[in-house]
């Protein structure tokens, strides 16, 4: 066999296997398929693997990470900054499994669609996100990326305009205290109310009682603060679902401490960048994934791409302790992966979501003709109990070709019937050209993975923003190591590099 060194790539001939390196000017992975393993250079003799079987990689591993998700590959790029040795599988041939971002031809193919339309321009111009999300300017999502450094990756713009349905019309979300003042959403004085209660938020620090003026939000509903400042019912909705993101109205009856801390988020957001507190990646989502992807492979860790698990090992005690994917097996201290990776009785159904990604040739109407919104119908409005979710981007982000507009609804189901679950949201975006529906079963771990060794991440919610999904990043983190994920950091200017 001949081994052939060229300045950035390695040929072997007559053997395929699966490497990763970086070029000298680029930290983009290469991977090569892994097949079999030529025993002079690569495979080594271990006292666990079984007769007939070869090794995975190189055999043995801290941590085995099944699935390129978002969360995946965040945890993946954390322990393998720690010195941990780190290999991550997925089934398919791209990153970014569920949360993936597909081009025209791989979209049509997942939806059995056919040839998509020439109409709509070329296939290279497109990068549809499967589960469209944006990301809190000042949220810990943020706090992460630009702890890791993995915004060097990185290019992200900011959302144009978020919205909010209100009495049958489209209302934008005031940016800046001009639009409140002629915001439509409440009176002259309902305003003069929601600006005190803005202020108090706003000087509200948990540790600092003086700045509490009597009032104890660890004990305090939302619903008794919303009424300490005078303010009506449809304030309260307006402020909990647009502002703070509670997706229903049971935070009303407990503490006020946690959506306080919503509150002030997505006001420290707004204020990043004056036009709406969202931020979103140039090219889409599936970015995210490459980008801690990344971050794992510069710290040593290994990626298999289009190899599935076809079955996770397990010791005497019931720990895991590897995986086997063909002849192959791998071993490691624990796994970590999504539900779809790991047996039935591991993972509990929490309900479904359904998700409608729509062409336009148009921005939503009633949005002042913007190319990037979120627009939020809070449950109560169109007689549900949870929220509707709109969000839209377009060639601004390098998401469609110029002239298309990329629309996505979504909502927890309520009902057996998709169609009627996002008629609301779909009405407000006008002649649609093309749409894709799905609906989704979404699930949770039944155990914290102490026992067994299992990490099972939640599947994405419903929502249109990521504040839910980080907290269960954050819950993940915690059970794989055992301790927080110092998130104490200001996302407006982070020093720490790992």
């Amino acid at each position: 066999m001949q081994i052939f060194h060229g300045k950035n790539h390695l040929i072997l001939e007559r053997y395929s296997f699966s490497v990763y390196f970086h070029t000298a000017w680029s930290l983009t992975p290469i991977f090569f398929q892994y097949s079999t393993c030529p025993p002079s250079l690569f495979c080594q003799n271990f006292d666990w693997l079984p007769e007939g079987m070869e090794p995975l990689a190189d055999g043995e591993y801290d941590a085995i990470i099944m699935g390129t998700g978002l969360k995946e590959c965040v945890i993946s790029g954390l322990l393998s900054v720690q010195g941990m040795r780190v290999l991550q599988m997925d089934r398919n041939n791209y990153y970014g499994a569920d949360c993936a971002s597909l081009n025209l031809t791989n979209l049509y193919k997942k939806f059995d669609a056919g040839e998509p339309p020439q109409s709509l321009g070329a296939n290279r111009d497109f990068n549809v996100d499967l589960i469209p999300k944006f990301i809190m300017a000042c949220g810990n999502l943020t706090k992460m990326l630009l702890h890791t450094k993995v915004t060097r990756y990185l290019e992200f713009k900011s959302i144009e305009g978020s919205f909010v349905y209100k009495g049958g019309k489209v209302l934008k979300v005031p940016a800046t205290p001009e639009e409140a003042l002629k915001s439509p959403l409440m009176g002259l004085f309902e305003k003069r109310r929601f600006r005190s209660f803005l202020l108090y938020v706003d000087s509200y620090d948990e540790t600092k009682p003086d700045t509490h003026k009597g009032k104890d939000l660890t004990k305090m509903t939302m619903r008794e603060l919303y009424n300490s400042f005078g303010l009506v019912a449809d304030t309260h909705q307006f402020i909990s679902h647009a502002m703070c993101l509670e997706l229903n109205d049971d935070h009303l009856d407990q503490p006020a401490l946690p959506t306080v801390k919503e509150l002030q988020t997505y006001c420290y957001s707004l204020a990043r960048y004056g036009t709406s507190p969202y931020i979103y990646p140039v090219y889409g989502l599936g970015g995210l994934p490459e980008g801690f992807s990344r971050l794992c492979a510069i710290h040593g860790g290994t990626f298999m791409l289009n190899r599935d698990v076809d079955e996770i090992v397990y010791n005497d005690k019931g720990e895991a302790v590897g995986v086997k994917s063909g002849n192959e097996m791998a071993r490691a201290k624990f796994v970590v992966g999504d539900p779809s990776y790991f047996p039935k009785e591991k993972v509990r159904a929490t309900g479904q979501v359904v998700r409608c990604i729509c062409f336009l040739d148009h921005p939503i109407p009633n949005c002042g003709d913007m190319e990037s919104v979120q627009i939020i119908i809070p449950g109560p409005q169109v007689n549900r109990t949870n929220d509707i979710f709109v969000c839209s981007i377009s060639s601004s982000h390098n998401v469609s070709a110029q002239g298309i507009y990329i629309a996505i609804v979504s909502t927890k189901m309520e009902g057996g019937d998709a169609d009627k679950e996002v008629t609301p949201g779909l009405a407000l975006l006008g002649n649609i050209t093309q749409r894709f529906t799905m609906v989704a079963t979404t699930y949770e771990p039944v155990s914290d993975g102490s026992t067994d060794k299992c990490y099972i991440s939640s599947s994405f919610d419903a929502t249109s923003h990521f504040e839910g999904d980080v907290d269960d990043l954050l819950s993940l983190y915690k059970r794989v190591t055992g301790k927080d994920l110092d998130m104490n950091i200001n996302a407006d200017s982070v020093e720490a590099d790992y």
